[in-house]
């Protein structure tokens, strides 16, 4: 049937595969450009770089500043995606499948963090954890990104309980197994791709978070985004085309694990 707008289906589709490809390669243009800096000299930025080398990532190794803001933030990311599963692999299960009064309610408190503007849980939380204690330090910062990465990880879990098979759960419970070992056998098993999901949105949300970030930490527990959204405040640094790199390489490496986990769990289903 011909579209009044477009002219026909086929044109239409058309037209708006030709949009997402001009929004990807408009994505695309700031890393096709920060990438060959980072391989220029580490006197200044330049693109195209005149000369190529490594001097921008030996900087970046060799510079404590650097490197230990880089180390914080993967200890960082590493325990805030341990504890969030821990939180919300249980707690999705629980609202799945029990019938608990107030689910709902629940299930709205958990996922309130995505609603919220991150700016506002960022001066929500300096103003709590200044009482607490808990500002400029590594737990104060791993506890905020708990509590924003949890329902990444439950709507993951979640989305894979509704494909694993209910009448497995049922046929070990009149077995006798208790509902410690349905889960750990019986349900854990059937959601390891949905899991690890979970677990790389977390781990990468939590590798790039800066607004929260930016207000709980100081110089004792500064994460590599924060550590660059000064450098680019202050000092405007090459080294940061380095970073930049290293960030996208891995975020890149990330997403194609998602990608494959989430291809998985579709032919599993």
């Amino acid at each position: 049937m011909n579209n009044p707008l477009f002219g026909s289906s086929a044109a239409a589709q058309r037209l708006v595969t030709a949009a997402a490809w001009v929004c990807y390669v408009f994505l695309l243009v700031p890393s096709l450009i920060v990438v060959p800096i980072s391989f220029g000299n580490a006197g200044q930025i330049e693109f195209p770089p005149r000369e190529f080398s490594l001097a921008l990532y030996r900087q970046f190794f060799t510079d404590p500043a650097w490197w230990g803001s880089m180390v914080q933030s993967l200890f960082v990311a590493v325990a805030t995606t341990a504890l969030a599963l821990l939180l919300a692999v249980p707690a999705a299960y629980a609202l799945a499948r029990s019938s608990l009064p107030g689910r709902g309610l629940l299930r709205g408190l958990f996922m309130m963090p995505m609603l919220v503007p991150v700016i506002v849980l960022g001066l929500g939380l300096y103003l709590q954890f200044s009482g607490w204690g808990l500002l400029d330090t590594t737990g104060g910062v791993v506890l905020a990104h708990v509590m924003l990465t949890t329902p990444y990880i439950m709507i993951s879990v979640m989305s894979g309980l509704q494909h694993s098979d209910v009448a497995l759960e049922t046929v070990a419970s009149v077995m006798g197994a208790s509902r410690r070992t349905i889960f750990f056998r019986v349900v854990l098993p059937q959601l390891g791709p949905s899991i690890a999901v979970g677990a790389l949105f977390a781990f990468l949300m939590s590798l790039d978070e800066v607004v929260v970030a930016y207000f709980l930490t100081g110089t004792d527990s500064m994460t590599l985004p924060v550590k660059m959204y000064s450098s680019i405040r202050w000092e405007l640094t090459p080294v940061l085309a380095a970073v930049s790199t290293l960030l996208t390489v891995l975020s890149l490496v990330i997403a194609l694990g998602i990608i494959a986990l989430q291809r998985k769990t579709e032919a599993q289903s």
